[in-house]
């Protein structure tokens, strides 16, 4: 049987993804522990991403880096707290689409209530 959609992200698309806004945040000079806080991780799961040990390697578009960029700026800012719509949005990205899957309980609502523009 085929993987179904969501299989994919939850075990690819979202490690990836993960790993990816956890190394942007440690270049920019967050502590490995501040990573680890903000995005409501183990500092462990931050250390084997940097390492390389966990979250599978994709290799993003320059689109997907720059949305995973902007996050990470984002974040340590503190522009926003809740990064989940915008990892929606990447996720989206790295699939080709422009819709939200359709295994996701989202359905083009943020965690908030509020509509996401298409």
């Amino acid at each position: 049987m085929e993987k179904l959609p969501c299989e994919t992200i939850v075990w690819e698309s979202l490690p990836a993804i993960r790993a990816a806004i956890a190394v942007e945040m440690v270049r920019c000079g967050l502590s490995q522990k501040m990573v680890a806080a903000t995005l409501n991780m183990a500092p462990s799961a931050v250390s084997q991403y940097l390492s390389g040990k966990r979250g599978y390697k994709i290799d993003f578009s320059d689109e997907v880096s720059q949305a995973i960029a902007a996050l990470a700026k984002d974040l340590i800012s503190g522009d926003i707290n809740d990064p989940r719509d915008k990892i929606c949005r990447i996720c989206m990205l790295i699939r080709g689409g422009d819709s939200v899957c359709s295994a996701c309980n989202y359905q083009n609502v943020s965690a908030t209530g509020t509509q996401i523009p298409d």
